[in-house]
């Protein structure tokens, strides 16, 4: 279910020959309807890219708070597992580092960036609030920083702006010093980590990311080493509230869900990159 609001369905064009597959074009902030039964619910609608959602700041907020209002609504009266994805934006920019689950986080709520931490935080509350109250059988996984093929090319987060960047020939942006950090999960061992939560009994707030951090200078520099360009980088003044810090601490997911990431950055960015290239050239902006 998707309103493709930034999604696409190219994404999932190989699944549509599939006899148990079906797709529903649909707002979930709006009343959501699925007949028949229904084990599992896993809600993921949301932008996630800042420049998504400084674009639609509204549809952000009512999608963590309606729409995750309407699912959990739909979740009890089904009798279904639901699977909330929230975010290591929760933390804001954190005070402590690496951030584990305890941290109640540094958010400014009126901030640029609030209309997303704040729904996500909100979705957390309202998420514990049915698990409580209704005894509705709930997940909760924080999501950081994650990267892979089908990526949008204009995204805005680091790495497709980098390598769209370095791919079509322009300098690579950094934003301040560069000397903030990240931390970059490949897909593949975000999806692991997230379906093993899902069959496990554990209701609290689980990280899942790769704690290999490494600041965003370094990360253009990777960027333009592995795709061979001789771009220059360029320097950008900060956005406002932009996290100086991002690391996960995934004590909690390795003894809970047994779970650590197994593909190492080298190894992911090398199939992302080869997804790029192959969209610009399909693209003709490949330079």
């Amino acid at each position: 279910m998707d309103n493709l609001i930034t999604g696409s369905l190219a994404n999932i064009e190989h699944l549509f020959h599939l006899k148990q597959f079906e797709f529903y074009n649909h707002d979930v902030s709006k009343f959501v309807h699925v007949p028949g039964h229904l084990d599992y619910i896993l809600h993921f609608a949301s932008p996630a890219s800042p420049i998504d959602y400084l674009k639609i700041p509204i549809q952000t907020l009512k999608v963590g708070s309606l729409g995750t209002h309407n699912l959990l609504g739909l979740a009890k009266a089904k009798k279904a597992r639901m699977l909330i994805a929230s975010t290591s934006e929760v933390y804001g920019d954190p005070q402590v580092h690496p951030q584990n689950e305890d941290y109640w986080g540094n958010v400014n709520p009126i901030g640029p960036r609030g209309v997303y931490d704040e729904a996500k935080r909100f979705q957390e509350a309202i998420t514990m609030a049915y698990h409580t109250y209704h005894g509705l059988e709930t997940r909760i996984v924080r999501i950081f920083n994650t990267y892979g093929p089908r990526m949008r090319l204009d995204d805005g987060r680091a790495l497709p702006a980098f390598m769209s960047q370095a791919l079509t020939g322009q300098d690579l942006t950094v934003f301040g010093d560069g000397s903030q950090t990240r931390s970059f999960t490949y897909v593949d061992d975000l999806i692991e980590g997230i379906y093993r939560l899902l069959l496990s009994d554990y209701a609290f707030p689980v990280n899942v990311g790769n704690p290999a951090e490494i600041t965003l200078l370094e990360f253009a520099e990777e960027i333009i080493k592995l795709t061979g360009t001789s771009q220059k980088i360029v320097y950008h003044p900060l956005p406002k509230d932009d996290p100086k810090q991002r690391k996960p601490d995934i004590t909690r997911a390795k003894e809970i869900l047994g779970w650590e990431p197994k593909v190492n950055r080298a190894e992911g960015l090398k199939i992302t990159y080869e997804y790029f290239k192959k969209q610009l050239a399909a693209e003709g902006k490949l330079k």
